[in-house]
């Protein structure tokens, strides 16, 4: 049995290796890391029943489970499953073979570009955070926010200062809700995220806070929020979250995401 073991057995144990270590990432990030020890546990306790130990009753419920467990799995993590595949497509999961085909450009106008949208963000939180007006604003990603968008009121406007100060001014309509940006345009506001029931958030951050843990833990958005009880800067950003950050620190942090804003 050992001689036979090649090189096609440890490509084979290295691909399922990868894909169990991008589920395990995922699920981390998206707050069900247990559901994912107690799914693993399940299928080892089935493997050694029904294979190794040869327990034909036990074996045989398991396998009942079985059949019909990966179709309630599926429905259970479609959210996680969704973002598993929009990730593992992801051009820059193959910017290595691209990079082959396309020769690189020059940057430059793509940093002004970048610096332009960035700081527009950065003094429009600086600002909001100084006269303690709540805010909460979530920068797209590779998942795409769209249905996210259709809970809110559609702008489509150019990222703008002014703008997102009136748009959470404390006699706004849209002030409770999210801004929602992609790709270097403001899309929606007003809009409605999931809340992240994580027990390790301190009882002192609001609904606010939690929404942005939510949309970070559902998908890879950045999300930023300004308290309106302290005033503070918070970034969530893959199920993690970061108060009370300078804007210097938002600023480096905006510029460093993979895709730019």
């Amino acid at each position: 049995m050992i001689e036979s073991f090649g090189l096609k057995d440890i490509l084979d144990i290295t691909i399922v290796a990868m894909m169990l270590y991008y589920l395990y990432k995922i699920m981390r990030e998206s707050g069900t890391i247990n559901i994912f020890y107690g799914v693993l546990a399940f299928i080892v306790v089935w493997v050694v029943a029904s294979e190794i130990l040869e327990m034909k009753l036990i074996g045989s419920i398991l396998d009942k489970f079985m059949s019909i467990g990966l179709l309630i799995l599926v429905i259970i993590f479609q959210d996680q499953i969704k973002r598993f595949l929009v990730e593992l497509g992801s051009k820059k999961r193959w910017k290595f073979l691209t990079s082959i085909f396309h020769h690189k450009k020059d940057r430059a106008g793509d940093g002004v570009d970048l610096h332009t949208r960035v700081m527009p963000i950065v003094y429009s939180c600086m600002s909001m955070a100084k006269s303690k007006t709540g805010a909460l604003i979530v920068i797209e990603q590779d998942v795409p926010l769209e249905n996210y968008e259709k809970t809110g009121d559609k702008i489509d406007a150019e990222i703008n200062s002014r703008l997102i100060e009136n748009i959470f001014f404390k006699n706004s309509p849209l002030h409770d809700g999210a801004l929602i940006i992609a790709g270097g345009r403001m899309k929606a506001a007003g809009c409605i995220l999931p809340v992240s029931h994580d027990t390790d958030v301190p009882r002192s951050l609001g609904l606010r806070h939690r929404s942005a843990l939510g949309i970070s833990q559902a998908t890879d958005a950045f999300a930023i929020v300004v308290s309106e009880e302290t005033g503070n800067i918070s970034v969530a950003y893959r199920g993690r979250l970061s108060t009370r950050l300078s804007s210097t620190e938002l600023e480096k942090r905006l510029s460093a995401l993979p895709v730019p804003v």
